[in-house]
């Protein structure tokens, strides 16, 4: 009686709120850190900030019912989810462990007799696409036998199919298929199938990359700063019409802060993938990320070296491979990270994971003994006409004034890597990273080598907006709605070229600028 009482007087002081806007760090998601805590006073004040008729409101306030126990009241919330325009496969991806009470009580079996059982929950995601393959990630409902079917862009006869996969729960019912034996520049359409069954998908269709080492043209869209906005979420729409051949996202791509709950995790991942926006747009490009500090750990975490120290550390990383699609991460299970590195072409990208082995002491690091040697020596055997170096934290002086968490607080590792730049002589090299809220040019002066471009942008979907910072490095900024970068290269060129756009949630092109490769020549 007194948990019923409880859960009604929860509901009680969630109705009788008052709506208020809120901050880039949403209630929503600082409900489900508390409920996560066992803290359901707390995330009552979150929930009143929040739209009471909003569904994603009425989901928290579920999730919340469950933790106190009360089945019943959280069946009857789940039927106002599904009303306020929910939809179904939410219920059903759950977090699933919060999710448990309510699937074992007969509200649950009226819903799922009323809406059905989907089985593709999320993606598929396009990534690791190459001059011959393509990868896709899938995230089922219950563990399924899936195999993907690739066809000529307008033919009927199935040319390619990958080997059949199975999800289980002990990999959160997600799996990658890889399909081989493609031809490079070629469009293609597939097909999603489990057992016999053909999935329905939006924007499945792909285009294979240039044969690596071959000049082309082909543009790269990339950014950080997603934050969980709904009436943004169509800048993923934005992207998709400008059939960017891949999207980098750079960090802070959902924003979790709470890296020693599952539930805050997982509710944050599940309820991006389950956007239709972002699902038409991963169904057609290839997806490649790394995390920063809101999706690894807290605002502005360093870490620490050790790879089991803090014990959540490796918990996330593995959460992270659950959920994305990249060509490998880091050192793998020896050496956990999320750095890579992959070509489109004649161009070679280098991500950086700036989290896991960033240290403060006794020399201050941003990247860990191993990220850093392959780093230079993946720079050292580059054969890339462009090399493009990837930072979730921008690498230019002066932009966070005051902060130690871009590179300027690890000034002695940034100088290390641009002088390596130097004595090997290793040209064609620009920088692109998020963090700040906005999308800027900079340039960085180098008295020994080349100056270094930097484009900077991490404003996808957040509500939070950073001032341009109006220092001598800077080219131009923009700040004043969401945005993203695009990369036009064209490496046919005699004197191939880059040209970098910054591109708002409307499509809008605000500024540009044409950087050549003999401007990224060292010279004698």
């Amino acid at each position: 009686m007194q948990r019923i009482q409880f859960a009604g007087l929860f509901l009680f002081a969630l109705t009788c709120s008052a709506v208020t806007l809120h901050g880039q760090h949403d209630p929503h998601r600082n409900a489900i850190r508390h409920i996560a805590a066992g803290d359901l006073k707390k995330a009552s004040t979150e929930l009143k900030k929040a739209n009471p008729d909003d569904p994603e409101t009425k989901f928290v306030e579920m999730v919340a019912l469950l933790k106190l126990g009360d089945v019943p009241a959280a069946g009857d919330k789940a039927r106002d989810t599904l009303n306020a325009g929910l939809p179904f496969e939410r219920l059903l991806v759950g977090p699933r462990k919060a999710l448990t009470p309510l699937y074992e009580s007969d509200a649950w079996k009226a819903l799922s007799d009323q809406h059905g059982d989907g089985v593709l929950l999320h993606g598929p995601m396009l990534g690791t696409v190459t001059e011959d393959g393509a990868s896709f990630w899938v995230r089922t409902s219950r563990p399924a036998t899936l195999k993907i079917d690739v066809f000529e862009a307008d033919a009927a006869t199935v040319i390619r199919s990958s080997p059949p996969r199975n999800t289980t729960a002990r990999q959160d019912f997600t799996t990658i298929l890889r399909v081989e034996g493609l031809r490079p520049r070629t469009s293609y359409r597939y097909e999603v199938l489990i057992g016999d069954q053909k999935m329905v998908v939006e924007n499945a269709r792909f285009t294979t990359h240039p044969k690596q080492g071959d000049s082309a043209t082909f543009h790269v869209a990339f950014g950080g700063g997603a934050g969980y906005v709904p009436e943004w979420e169509r800048m993923w729409d934005t992207i998709e019409k400008l059939r960017p051949n891949a999207f980098l996202t750079l960090g802070d791509n959902v924003y979790i802060d709470d890296p020693t709950q599952p539930l805050t995790n997982h509710y944050c991942y599940y309820r991006r993938q389950s956007r239709p926006e972002w699902r038409r747009l991963i169904a057609s490009t290839s997806v490649y990320s790394i995390y920063d500090d809101h999706d690894f750990g807290m605002n502005d975490c360093v870490p620490g070296p050790e790879i089991e120290s803090p014990p959540w550390k490796r918990t996330v990383w593995n959460t992270f491979r659950e959920n994305w699609v990249n060509p490998y991460y880091g050192g793998g299970e020896r050496q956990p990270g999320c750095w890579y590195d992959f070509y489109i072409g004649d161009v070679h990208f280098i991500m950086l994971d700036g989290r896991y082995y960033r240290t403060r002491k006794p020399q201050p690091s941003m990247l860990g003994p191993v990220q850093k040697a392959w780093l230079l020596e993946t720079l050292k055997n580059s054969r890339g006409t462009f090399k493009v170096l990837a930072s979730p934290v921008p690498w230019t002086e002066g932009i966070k004034p005051g902060s130690r968490d871009p590179w300027d607080g690890f000034p002695d590792e940034r100088e290390e890597i641009f002088s390596h730049l130097e004595a090997n002589r290793i040209n064609g090299v620009f920088l692109i990273a998020a963090d700040r809220h906005r999308t800027d040019l900079r340039i960085t002066k180098r008295r020994q080598s080349y100056d270094l471009y930097e484009f900077e942008s991490s404003k996808l979907t957040n509500r939070h907006t950073h001032p341009v910072v109006k220092t001598d490095t800077l080219v131009w900024g923009y700040n004043k709605t969401c945005s993203f970068g695009l990369i036009r290269f064209d490496t046919t060129k005699p004197d191939p070229q880059v040209r970098f756009e910054a591109i708002t949630i409307d499509g809008e092109k605000v500024h540009e600028f044409e950087l050549k490769l003999s401007q990224l020549q060292h010279r004698d």
